[in-house]
């Protein structure tokens, strides 16, 4: 069952058309939907272990001279 392409979704513009459209987009966005995508792209990203477990810690040491 192929649904295609919703062209409504669709947008079109130059990139800084585009770019301000998603900076007013997300100024509106709540912190709750905010929260919601970027758990979407971590797990897009780094797999669903990267939203299970807890973030890692790094930690660097530098030789002072």
């Amino acid at each position: 069952m192929h649904a295609g392409i919703d062209k409504e979704a669709i947008s079109t513009g130059t990139s800084k058309e585009l770019e301000e459209e998603d900076i007013r987009y997300w100024s509106k966005a709540t912190a709750a939907e905010k929260f919601e995508t970027i758990t979407y792209l971590r797990e897009c990203f780094y797999g669903s272990e990267a939203t299970t477990g807890r973030l890692q810690r790094v930690y660097t040491v530098f030789k002072r001279s």
